[in-house]
């Protein structure tokens, strides 16, 4: 479908994204974007999609316009209702457009239309502009930070919304988020870039294994876990969490037997994509550092 070469974005004398090895996006593919905030996440949507100048070489059998995409930041008119909104953008008539009809009513936007665009909540805005983008049928949707600052409520609702509608469609996905947790069940390949490199490109599953182990028990950072863990083999997490590798079975029953004999609660995970995030980046950065 897609397949860059090469692609670097410079602003000024600031390259804001350097991608050297190649990528491909694929038919179906659901990909999550994630990197710390400056990573170059916008920049690379933005350089696929032609709204973005670049060098390097980016191969498709899709148009830029048959492409659909959701930014971080979408405004509308602010006079009249937003049925009408979205009948000028779609150019039909809701009344009349099954699909469109289907669509409100999937997203629970029907008690809204008669709303005008500053009286919807955060998640309702968001829900406007998903409808608009999904009512495109597109081969290839981008949605960046389409879940930002709403509260967790909504966006479990939100996130859980997308997944179904995305179940049976062959159409491929990608998400820049930085909700870590979103991306679990949205997504089965990640992007990880930092300061506008490629970190890592892959299946969640293999790129897990290859930073973290087959599987990672997780438990608190307290001075007593930390005391009783002193000798097991840590990796990198967030500052709050312990995390350990294991790369086999018997490594998991040992550090499972130490936990439970002192009294320790746990969290076992293969998917942790946070604790995947920060290695692959302490990897990399490790690596320039040598």
């Amino acid at each position: 479908m897609i397949h860059i070469e090469s692609l670097q974005v410079k602003y000024g004398d600031f390259t804001a994204l350097d991608i050297k090895e190649p990528i491909t996006i694929e038919q179906g593919d659901r990909i999550g974007i994630i990197g710390s905030n400056g990573a170059g996440k916008s920049t690379f949507v933005k350089a696929i999609l032609g709204l973005a100048g670049y060098s390097g070489k980016i191969n498709s059998n899709i148009k830029t316009t048959d492409m659909a995409v959701h930014m971080q930041e979408n405004n509308y008119v602010k006079t009249v209702p937003v049925k009408y909104i979205i009948q000028a953008i779609l150019n039909t008539d809701i009344r009349k457009n099954k699909k469109l009809k289907d669509l409100i009513d999937f997203f629970d936007f029907a008690p809204c239309l008669n709303k005008k665009f500053p009286a919807l909540s955060g998640g309702q805005k968001q829900r406007l502009t998903i409808i608009l983008v999904l009512m495109q049928n597109a081969p290839l949707t981008f949605l960046d930070e389409v879940t930002s600052g709403l509260d967790f409520e909504t966006r479990e609702t939100l996130m859980s919304k997308i997944e179904e509608w995305y179940r049976d469609s062959d159409g491929s996905l990608c998400i820049v988020s930085h909700y870590y947790d979103e991306l679990k069940t949205l997504t089965d390949k990640l992007l990880i870039l930092d300061k506008g490199q490629v970190v890592a490109f892959g299946k969640t599953a293999e790129l897990f294994e290859q930073f973290c182990g087959k599987v990672i028990i997780i438990v608190d950072n307290t001075e007593k876990n930390k005391r009783i863990t002193s000798n097991l083999p840590q990796i990198t997490a967030p500052g709050h969490l312990l995390a350990f590798s294991c790369n086999n079975a018997e490594d998991e029953i040992s550090i499972v037997t130490n936990l439970s004999q002192n009294n320790i609660d746990y969290k076992r995970s293969s998917n942790d994509i946070e604790i995947l995030f920060v290695n692959a980046e302490k990897h990399m950065r490790q690596g320039v550092g040598k």
